[in-house]
């Protein structure tokens, strides 16, 4: 109970838009401590079940993919363009809001649930991409050291030091590995993330028994638990799975043959839990053929990705009425790093939208802020049939 209503408490602060500066020191870290929980605080049932998944065209662009999926509530969804020389400076944990601070060396595109500091998915100017994917129930973080504060990170701030400091996975690897990431609210879900550069190489990070561990992702892959080398292992049990039609065959003196196309997919598992997704998303992704170019394969990742919509109702809880709202997938993103592209689309418009961060001078664009949707409807092309 305690975890909702820590949930409609920020809910109401920030429909009030209350400005921090007006409260006292003490009434800061309260609301601090209320915002930052409104991601990680919900039940486990009820935490993010995003899939992410990326592929190299033949022209060599890069192009990285995932939704965003958390049945507990419609989440505050924005966009956010940060300049280069944004400063930041990290929470830190109970409501601390002393943390590392931080310059952006490099401008980049975010997409943030809830908070504009909360990113959890964007492209740097120099076309790194970072994404963070929730991890309940496996890995743990560095035990916070109030002397280390200025050395400290918060889970849901990662992706945004990485963004604004390196420039390739290479960089991100050795910049992260000196910092301490923690949660923002103890006893909340722990993280892992997914590190991209326009090379195409791309890593997951984890953070096992307080060690930064990183694992290079070949097939292209991430759900949420168990731990990625887990994933890696588990799709050995599908290694039956194939591309097209079974052939016909004999059992006994029983003739058997493939009841409609696609048979060699038996078997494939149709969930949402997050090993399921991840076998899922792994055949689906490598058996589909590479794509011409970089918009052609951010179209063919989003038909791909429409295998993963998480219907509202799948991740409510049992005798709980389902939100009022479309999809527990409350948004899909595609990015082209090669051509500096981000395409998105949300449960409430499936039209397809775009940010050219090429048309973006991050030396002079300002700070800003804004909803994925500025109207929350769908909107439908009427087609004139002349008489």
């Amino acid at each position: 109970m305690n975890e909702y209503l820590n949930k409609l408490i920020s809910r109401l602060v920030i429909a009030l838009k209350i400005n921090l500066n007006r409260f006292s020191v003490m009434k800061k870290e309260i609301v601090c401590s209320l915002v930052a929980s409104t991601l990680v605080g919900l039940s486990p049932t009820q935490s993010m079940a995003c899939t992410g998944i990326s592929a190299k065209a033949k022209d060599g662009s890069q192009v990285m993919a995932r939704t965003i999926d958390w049945g507990g509530s419609e989440v505050n969804n924005l966009y956010t363009i940060v300049p280069r020389g944004h400063h930041q400076q990290s929470l830190l944990p109970n409501g601390g809001t002393d943390g590392a601070k931080f310059t952006a060396q490099y401008g980049y595109v975010g997409l943030a649930m809830d908070r504009q500091e909360f990113v959890v998915e964007g492209v740097n100017e120099a076309r790194l991409s970072a994404g963070l994917f929730y991890f309940p129930d496996y890995g743990k973080y560095v035990a916070y050291d109030t002397e280390r504060k200025e050395h400290t990170i918060a889970d849901l701030q990662l992706v945004s030091y990485i963004l604004s400091n390196f420039a390739t996975v290479d960089e991100a690897i050795e910049g992260v590995k000196k910092m301490d990431v923690v949660s923002v609210y103890p006893g909340a879900s722990t993280a892992h993330w997914r590190i991209a550069d326009k090379s195409g190489r791309q890593v997951v990070l984890e953070y096992i028994d307080g060690k930064a561990c990183f694992y290079e992702n070949e097939v292209g892959v991430i759900t949420n638990a168990p731990g990625f080398e887990w994933q890696l292992t588990n799709l050995n049990n599908y290694i039956n799975i194939m591309v097209g039609t079974y052939p016909g065959k004999m059992l006994g003196n029983q003739a058997l043959k493939s009841i409609g196309n696609g048979s060699g997919y038996l078997g494939l598992p149709g969930d949402f839990t997050p090993p399921s997704r991840f076998v899922r998303a792994a055949y689906l992704l490598n058996t589909t053929g590479q794509q011409a170019d970089g918009w052609h394969t951010a179209l063919h990742l989003f038909h791909l990705l429409n295998n993963f919509d998480v219907p509202v109702a799948c991740d409510t809880p049992a005798g709980q009425q389902p939100g009022d709202y479309p999809s527990a997938t409350q948004w899909t993103v595609v990015s082209d790093l090669a051509n500096g592209k981000i395409y998105y689309r949300t449960m409430y418009n499936q039209n397809i939208r775009l940010i050219d961060m090429n048309e973006i001078d991050f030396a002079t664009v300002k700070f800003q802020s804004a909803p994925l949707d500025s109207v929350k409807e769908q909107p439908v092309e009427r087609i004139v049939i002349s008489n």
